[in-house]
């Protein structure tokens, strides 16, 4: 072998080293950055105001109103749900012999249906709601803003006031003002928020089947 064939040898022997030294930190990269992800908590998760007001919406649609479905979700100092509740008729009261029109003057659904705010109240699990706060979909009513002065809440987290202009939104403001009750608008961080049963399991191939239909009310 000549000496040109010695310097070939040794530039191919310190090619392939450098090459095996890159090859080494990139694999020493990846597993630190690997590493590095495991170890931080996500950054996409719900807030608070998010979470709350989402509980809101799922639990609207219970409501067996064609029109208008409103949720509302109580919460404690400690950030724990105590109450949730929907719009919908009294218990006892058929939901497929009660009216949900609002056209006829003696028989409408308004002189039925109890409010979400009301039933998420009486649909508590713990002994009082003193200093809670309520998240609702739509700015609470006359009727409902006295239960939640009454019931001691004493925040109001709303997504819409759409209805400002009526006397009755107008005479909540003035009642929540006089005893002191906060409320505020809730801003969404996002418009969107999907459910998606097949999440929990990446792998999942087939989803259990659909029921025809459930036969609770």
């Amino acid at each position: 072998m000549d000496l040109q064939d010695t310097g070939e040898t040794d530039t191919r022997i310190s090619s392939n080293n450098d090459a095996k030294k890159c090859c080494d930190n990139s694999l020493a990269n990846n597993i630190s950055n690997e590493t590095k992800t495991k170890n931080e908590k996500r950054t996409d998760y719900l807030s608070w105001d998010d979470f709350f007001m989402a509980t809101a919406f799922l639990v609207a649609k219970r409501s067996k109103d064609p029109v208008t479905q409103v949720g509302a979700c109580i919460v404690n100092q400690e950030k724990k749900i105590v109450g949730t509740g929907y719009n919908g008729m009294p218990i006892g009261c058929n939901d497929d012999e009660f009216p949900w029109g609002k056209n006829n003057p003696v028989d409408n659904k308004y002189l039925y249906v109890c409010h979400a705010e009301m039933n998420a109240v009486l649909n508590k699990n713990s002994a009082d709601v003193n200093n809670c706060t309520i998240y609702v979909a739509l700015f609470p009513c006359n009727e409902c803003a006295k239960i939640i002065i009454q019931s001691g809440i004493k925040e109001v987290v709303y997504l819409s006031d759409k209805y400002s202009y009526k006397k009755k939104m107008i005479a909540a403001k003035k009642m929540f003002n006089a005893s002191g009750v906060i409320f505020r608008q809730y801003i969404p961080s996002k418009q969107h928020l999907v459910l998606d049963f097949s999440e929990i399991n990446s792998n999942m191939t087939q989803m259990p089947c659909t029921p025809e239909k459930s036969n609770d009310n």
